[in-house]
This record gives C-alpha cells, structure tokens and sequence, in this order.
C-alpha cells in the first residue's frame, strides 16, 4: 500500500539517547495500562502519564458491574505474577473483587496519582520526531513514545431493533449496568447469550420474577465448579510462595491444554466437547435441550465457562425466547409470533465492537500516513504490538494478539516484556522505531493463515473473532509460545533513524 522510504543501515552512533528523561503517554487505565506504568516506574522512568476517559480506573472490571459478573479465567492467572494474590476466595474471582485487586496494586506501585481521569484521547499525531496527544477537552501531551493499552472490549454494541428508545422501563447495556434498579421480584428481560449473559441468568434465576431470555444462537456453555478457597487454603498460600507458585503452574498447565484444545489436540478437543454434550444432556426438558443446543462446532465461538447455568436456565422463572425480535415497544419486546413479552426491566448483553481498538481516535504517523490509511484492508500490525509508519506508537492487545487460549494477563505481560525491550532500543540509542511494512505483512498473514484453520475458522458459527473476509482476527498461540515468540527482538524488522 505504501513505499517505504529507502532507509540504509541507520548510523545510530549520532543520535542522542533521550534517557530517564522519556516521555511516555499510556492511553487507558485498565489492566494493561497499570501494568506499563509500573514497568517503566521499575526501569527508572518517572516522565509518565496515563490517560483515562472515565472517571476512575479499571477497565472492564470498572465497567461491568452487572449481577453475577466475574471472570471465567481463574482468579491466581488473572493476576499480575509480581503481584500474586493469595487471598481470592474462590476459584473464579467475582468483579468487585478483581477491581479491588487491581485498583490495590495500581496503590501499591504508585501508578494512581498518574492518571489523568475523563481524558478521552481523540487523537495522536507525530510531528518532528515526537506525538501530540490531544484529549476531548482540548488539553494536549507532548511524548516521546505512545503506549496505547485501551482493551478491545470497551466500545458496547447496541442492536438495531425498530422502538429500542421506546421501551418506558429501565433498559442499559450490560457494561453500563445501573445498580440502582431493583430487580427482585420485576420482569426482565434479557437480549443475547453471551457470557455475560450466561452469569446473568445464572444470577438472577429465581431472583426475578419472570426473566425473559431472547436468544438468537445458543452457546456451548462449559460448566466448571467456582470451588471455594478455604481459610486456611488461603493461609497457606500467604505462608508458602512455593505452594501458591505449584497451585498456578497447576492452573496454566489446565488453562493451555484447555486453549489448545481449541487449535491443535484432536484427543483434548473431543474430551472438552464431551463435557459440554453431558452438560446439555443433563436439561431434563427436551424442547428446552434442544432449544440451547448449537448447530455449529465447540469453541467455534468464543466457550462460554458458568458454575450453575445448566441448572438456572431449568428454573420456573427462566423463559428461553427463540422466535426473532419485532420490534421493542413502551411495554416490552414483541416477537415475531405477535407475543408481547411485558418487561419493567429490559438488559442488552449484545457485546463490543472488538474490531474498533484504539478507534475512533485519529492516529498521523510519519509523513501525514494516517491509521486508517493503514489499517484500511486489515488491522495490519507487527506482532500486534507496533503499527508500520507510526514511529515508537506501541501497543498492548492490539490487533491479532492471542485470545481464548490464555489469560489475557498473562499475554500483556508477555507483551510488555517485549515492548520494554523495544523502548530500551528507543531510549538508549535515541531513535524512531517501526516496524516494516513487508514485515508486518508476512507476519500477519502467517497469523491468519494459522487461525483460518483453527475451530474459529472451521467450525460453522458467526463471531465477533472473524474480521470481514470471514478470518479470525486471533493469535492461537498459546501463553508459552507467545513468551518464546517474543522473548528477543527481530531487529532486521524494523526501521531505525535517528531522531
């Protein structure tokens, strides 16, 4: 799409290395973002802001606060492995908890008094050899380097459906879940079937007086057991670093083979599916088994992990609505048998743009290339870390990073390793770095060509994993591999020039 310019060999030895005194701008204030800015405060970098358009940190544990919501990885991997935290009480950490963990050890490491709160980035432009970050409010940052760690998830999706504002109840997006609406007792009513919805209905079974579930796919829903951690399990850990460390080894071991299963293990992938099979078998009424049996392959869609689904979604109180959506009207939705289905509260567990990323902030590289220049066929990123024509701009989770096969903590932090490596180069020697564009293409197409034979790709479903063409927009590898993939720089794939 674009020529790059024909660089020689950089002759680095003339550049001036920039040092401690770095500028660094991380946008977002979630998981990843803490992560980067306790990582360069351990390296000697104190020139840092963090750039966050809420009102307080956190990220998705910040934004879902809806009944049931916990994270299906479980709770010792989805911590920072510096920051290991002995005393979650059960196997699976519920979202009040996560936040506080996070929000601690953001205190702990002295990363909160960075953060810029209702700063919503709108754009980053480079200019003689540094980005102007410019907020919402007009405010602007001048930086040496731009991290951008704003998630995937972070952008709701609302459904086009004829009357949606009409409806004279509470409705809100899942991830925008106002906690002031009593829900014992009311009719509600449920719009997708996501994991978001699975805890919900788990949650509020038998809770709610009627709660209507309109679902337009059924999901393979893997039970597990949200095992309780006892007191003086939890003793134990804080006692002994070497139990708690074999407990997580235990856990990853369990979580890779369960991912690869999804990719690789012909044996592993049909134990898995098993278990979801012998889950749905167990619903006694056969309308209702059939009704959440999928048409297309487990984990072809991103599996759905619940303690309690199978036997919630049996309850009085549950209706599982499969006729298709009309129209949404003051008193409730009506489906296209003519039903009216009268609600007071009504939840859209409809999802995220997952392929908006850092958009729809306006990113000007080196030579007014623009990001959606760039990214106007694909994504196109290197190692879904740096972004061609977008001199030191990195990024965490971005583009075709891994999914469903590891904690996402896990892969930010290999990231960030790697991304450290990258700004000890920048820093150090006192240059631009981007990645090549012929490299960022043989590497993303090595990526999809993996994925497209992955289950995502093969297994008969629609899904937010797929881009346009129909491809998986995820890495397979899994954690392991990941570390291995980004354990040194290929310093040949980038583009070096003095500043």
């Amino acid at each position: 799409m674009y020529r790059e310019q024909d660089v020689a060999a950089p002759v680095i030895e003339t550049a001036m290395p920039i040092g401690k005194n770095a500028r660094f701008v991380i946008i977002g204030a979630g998981i990843s973002g803490v992560l980067m800015a306790i990582k360069l405060r351990e390296r000697g970098f104190r020139n840092i802001v963090i750039l966050e358009k809420a009102a307080a940190m956190g990220g998705t544990w910040r934004d879902n606060v809806y009944p049931g919501v916990a994270c299906d990885v479980a709770a010792h991997l989805y911590s920072y492995s510096f920051a290991g935290n002995p005393w979650w009480r059960s196997r699976y950490a519920k979202g009040p908890d996560i936040w506080k963990y996070y929000h601690r050890v953001a205190r702990r490491h002295s990363v909160l008094p960075l953060i810029e709160y209702h700063s919503e980035v709108v754009s980053a432009e480079f200019a003689d050899g540094a980005w102007i970050v410019t907020t919402s409010d007009g405010r602007r940052f001048d930086t040496d380097v731009v991290i951008a760690a704003a998630g995937r998830l972070h952008a709701p999706v609302m459904p086009q459906i004829e009357g949606r504002e009409s409806f004279a109840g509470a409705a809100f997006h899942t991830a925008r879940w106002n906690p002031a609406i009593p829900l014992a007792g009311r009719r509600i009513g449920l719009i997708g079937t996501g994991s978001s919805a699975t805890q919900i209905i788990t949650a509020l079974s038998g809770r709610a007086a009627k709660l209507s579930v309109f679902q337009r796919t059924p999901q393979w829903v893997f039970p597990v057991k949200d095992t309780p951690n006892a007191w003086w399990r939890r003793l134990g850990f804080w006692i002994s670093k070497r139990q708690w460390h074999r407990y997580y080894l235990q856990l990853r071991s369990e979580t890779e083979a369960r991912g690869k299963a999804a990719t690789a293990s012909e044996e592993g992938r049909k134990a898995r599916d098993q278990v979801c099979l012998d889950a749905l078998a167990a619903i006694r009424d056969p309308q209702l088994r059939a009704k959440l049996t999928p048409d297309y392959d487990v984990g072809c869609k991103r599996l759905v992990f619940s303690d309690g689904f199978h036997e919630a979604v049996q309850h009085e109180s549950v209706d599982i609505v499969v006729d298709p959506i009309d129209r949404i009207v003051p008193e409730g939705v009506v489906t296209s048998d003519g039903r009216l289905h009268e609600l007071d509260v009504l939840a859209f567990a409809t999802g995220f743009d997952a392929h908006a990323y850092i958009r729809p902030m306006k990113v000007v590289g080196e030579g007014g290339v623009t990001l959606d220049e760039v990214w106007r066929d694909l994504p196109l990123t290197y190692r879904a870390i740096a972004i061609p024509h977008m001199p030191n701009f990195l990024m965490i989770n971005g583009p075709y990073s891994p999914g469903g096969t590891s904690s996402v903590v896990g892969i930010a932090e290999a990231q960030v390793d790697y991304i450290l490596q990258l700004i000890d180069r920048i820093v150090g020697a006192g240059v631009l770095l981007s990645p090549r564009e012929e490299s960022s293409r043989d590497w993303l197409e090595a990526i999809r060509e993996k994925s497209r034979h992955s289950v995502w790709g093969t297994g008969g479903c629609q899904s937010w994993y797929l881009d346009k063409t129909g491809t998986p927009t995820l890495d397979t590898s899994t954690l392991s591999e990941l570390q291995a993939q980004l354990s040194t720089p290929q310093w040949d794939d980038f583009i070096e020039r003095p500043r």
